[in-house]
């Protein structure tokens, strides 16, 4: 009897079988939505991207003035010397680039095409600057994930959104629709000697790591820098005010521009997060590192330059505070209340 049952049922095991078989073939064979139509896509799409930043890094050792060859590359895209030498091969198939001995170069092509990425992914890092709560330290990662699965349309429609922007929030210029874009200037910090003034005109934002730290310290385009001291492992300066110091590996990584001796020195900035219970202020501004919706959020609550505030009331852990603005009673957090530049009422 259990023979027969067996035999019963293996008919039913292989039409089931093959259904399955033939649901698995449908699904890698399918035309467009298929598994093997999305891999072909995706080998694509990491194909296309590998050639864009190959071409965003040789066009950024020319802006530099700094030298560019197959090991360059390589170690920058993360890939083997061979798979290097293949790309290499076909950018200049598509005569993207010119090659002399070991050195390589753009094309006007390929150029073009550099600058043409660049300007997607500044435009993109200035929306999620100015317009999202992305954290300050992934707008680089964002962009370059978005740089390349986004169209021209689309990006250039954000830019008039924008009002055009002329500069990423790194201090990098946004090359201009037509493919311009301004000599370089400045010099990095690692240069300045002692009792030279300067303004930060970049961070560079690669790698991420010390760019996280340069965040923390609170640096940004725009502050004013006092060198007081350089020693051979640590530059000491005054930021905003505030007393900071750098190795000289850090310190490479920010663009300044000399400033004349006769601009003052800027004091140290009083911080909403000092106020004490009682006590009244004005709302000189808010820090440049406060952006996007965290910012919105303030000047929605009032906290404007020239707003007088004052602290009311604490909560039991200390955090947030009550401080009333314009009649009404708002709970900020210290780390909000960092970021807003008051003058204390005597």
């Amino acid at each position: 009897m259990n023979t027969l049952f067996i035999l019963s049922i293996q008919p039913g095991l292989l039409l089931l079988s093959g259904l399955i078989i033939i649901a698995i073939l449908a699904w890698i064979l399918w035309p467009q939505k298929g598994g093997l139509a999305r891999f072909s896509r995706m080998k694509a799409r990491s194909q296309r991207e590998l050639l864009e930043d190959s071409l965003k890094y040789m066009f950024d050792c020319e802006y530099r003035k700094a030298p560019c060859d197959m090991h360059s590359i390589a170690g920058n895209l993360d890939i083997s010397v061979d798979r290097a030498s293949l790309l290499l091969e076909h950018l200049f198939s598509k005569e993207l680039i010119t090659l002399d001995d070991q050195a390589v170069s753009l094309s006007d092509t390929g150029r073009s095409y550099a600058l043409r990425v660049i300007r997607v992914h500044r435009i993109w890092e200035r929306y999620f600057a100015d317009e999202t709560s992305i954290d300050q330290a992934d707008w680089h990662n964002e962009a370059c994930r978005i740089e390349h699965n986004v169209t021209m349309e689309d990006t250039e429609k954000l830019a008039a959104q924008m009002g055009h922007p002329v500069f990423d929030p790194h201090g990098d210029p946004i090359p201009t629709a037509e493919g311009t874009l301004p000599e370089p200037t400045g010099v990095t910090l690692n240069h300045l000697k002692e009792g030279q003034l300067g303004r930060v005109t970049h961070m560079e934002d690669e790698p991420k790591s010390i760019y996280e730290q340069l965040v923390v310290l609170g640096l940004y385009p725009g502050m004013q820098i006092y060198i007081t001291d350089v020693a051979e492992n640590k530059i000491s300066f005054v930021a905003d005010g505030d007393e900071c110091s750098l190795t000289p590996l850090f310190a490479a990584h920010i663009t300044v521009e000399l400033v004349s001796a006769k601009e003052p020195v800027v004091s140290k900035n009083e911080l909403l997060s000092s106020l004490q219970v009682g006590e009244e202020a004005e709302v000189v501004a808010i820090s440049p590192n406060c952006r996007g919706q965290q910012r919105r959020r303030l000047m929605d609550m009032g906290i404007v330059p020239g707003s007088l505030v004052s602290a009311v009331i604490k909560s039991a852990s200390g955090d947030p505070v009550g401080y009333r603005v314009l009649g009404t009673t708002v709970g900020i957090r210290s780390r909000e209340a960092d970021l807003i530049f008051i003058n204390r009422k005597k």
